[in-house]
Order: structure tokens, then sequence, then C-alpha cells
């Protein structure tokens, strides 16, 4: 739960710069070198609402077992991980990475690699934990006065 509370905390608050930043976010994404300037638009878009979606899920349903939240932050988090370490094996110069658009600005460097495999470690741990209870696991539903209806 204090997991999903941070990133629901972190992911809102990526989306909220990116969002606020938003005529910047092709240009900081085209640093990337992965597509145009409409390809760029897209992607910002689909990693700003994967970043709102799974962020507030977390924060308004921590104790929730839902999967749906966990694929949502697992992909935004692969994409981002997937356009830093491309860059980076190309020698790119990326010098804001746009984690939070144009606030909190760093370069694309080993410390932003590090932290895109953190994040993935988090997405793995919760893939992990966020499997449905086994039917035999449930507690078994009693009528009103306590007694197994079986």
């Amino acid at each position: 739960m204090i997991l999903r509370l941070v990133l629901g905390i972190a992911c809102t608050a990526m989306a909220a710069g990116q969002l606020a930043s938003w005529p910047d976010m092709p240009r900081i994404l085209a640093a990337y070198r992965v597509g145009g300037h409409v390809s760029m638009t897209v992607l910002a878009a689909v990693l700003i609402v994967g970043e709102l979606a799974a962020g507030l899920w977390f924060l308004t349903a921590p104790r929730s077992r839902r999967r749906a939240p966990v694929w949502i932050y697992t992909g935004v988090s692969m994409l981002w991980a997937a356009l830093a370490a491309q860059a980076f094996a190309r020698a790119l110069t990326v010098p804001v990475c746009g984690c939070f658009g144009r606030y909190l600005p760093q370069r694309l460097s080993w410390i932003v690699l590090a932290e895109d495999a953190l994040l993935l470690l988090y997405a793995a741990l919760l893939l992990g934990s966020s499997r449905p209870t086994p039917a035999h696991l449930l507690p078994v539903p009693t009528d009103a006065e306590g007694v197994h209806p079986r």
C-alpha cells in the first residue's frame, strides 16, 4: 500500500509537470530522436494520460488489488525506460529528460537510467503483489447466523 501511495504521488506530480509543460513536451521528447513532431505530441499525450490514470488510481485506491493501474504504470515506465536507454546507447544529448516536463529538469545520464530501472523494479513488485487471491484462500461466506451455507 505504501508503494502505491508513493508511486501515486510521483506519477501524478510527473503528469502535472508535463501537462503544465504541454507546449514544450513535443520538443522535449524530440531530443530522444524517435519520431517527428506529430508522433512526439501523441507520445506526450499517452505518457501524461497514463501517468495521471495510474497515479490517481494508486492514490484513491491504494489497497486495491486491481491489475489495470499496475499495467498502466508498467507501460508508462517501460516507455520512459526505452526512450532513455536507446538515447543513452546512441550517445544522444538530451538536456531535459522530460519526466516532470520542463520542471525539475535533469539531463539524460546514467542516473536517469538508474531511476528508470528502479521504477521498473517497482512495477515488477506491484505485478507480483497484485495477483488475485486464489479461491481456496478466500473466506467462506456465512449467513446472518454465522452458519456456512454449504
